[in-house]
This record gives C-alpha cells, structure tokens and sequence, in this order.
C-alpha cells in the first residue's frame, strides 16, 4: 500500500501502462508488415520465392503480434495491482484511472483478433 499520499504516483503508474500500450501496437503493427513481408517477397521477385520463406515470415509474425497481445495483457494486469495499492486521497476527485485499462484490453483483443484473421485466413 502507498502512503505517499500524491496523485502523481498514479500517474507516473498510468504513464509506464501507456508505454507498454504503446510497445504492444508497436509489436503488433512489426508483426503484422513481418508477417506480409513474405507475400511481398513472392510478388516482387517470383522466380525465387519459396514456400519456406513465407513459411517463415508468417509464423515470426505472428509470434510479434501475439506478444503484443500479450504485453498489453500483462501491462494492464500490472497496472490494477499499483492501483490496488493506492490510496483514495491518491485519486485526483472525478478521475477515471480505469481508461487506460480498457484501452489495452482493447488492443489486447484487436491483437488477437488480428493473429485469428492471418490463421485462418491462410487456410
């Protein structure tokens, strides 16, 4: 439990949440142009693309997109046991601490989202 008694520890809690929002969309975003990268490949230069390649360049891909998902999970996990700590005068009067929580929780489930469309959307 905090007994600083400040709002800007909340706040410096809410800042690292939306750095690690923004390193999941930046994992997410990689994966996916790593995952089109393939495709790319075997449309610019066809005489030596191979399945291997794309093969490849989708599973990586994947693999970044789903680790986005991920760190935005563990990040908004994080983020409501600092809150959990925090004491009510550490809550400026009428603040919404909990936005930040569902907006990686969203990009959570739009990264996930995305890693479905590409597995099936192989087949």
């Amino acid at each position: 439990m905090s007994d600083l008694k400040d709002p800007r520890v909340l706040f410096a809690a809410e800042r690292t949440l939306l750095a690690w929002n923004r390193t999941s969309l930046g994992l997410t975003a990689f994966g996916f142009l790593v995952e089109r990268s393939g495709l790319l490949l075997v449309a610019l230069v066809p005489e030596r693309a191979n399945m291997a390649n794309t093969e490849i360049t989708f599973w990586l891909g994947l693999s970044f997109i789903i680790l986005g998902a991920l760190s935005a999970l563990y990040a908004t996990r994080q983020y409501a046991v600092v809150l959990e700590t925090l004491t009510p005068i550490e809550f400026p009067e009428g603040y919404k601490a909990r936005w930040g929580m569902v907006i990686n929780l969203v990009v959570a489930m739009l990264s996930t989202a995305l890693a479905l469309a590409l597995i099936l959307g192989r087949g």
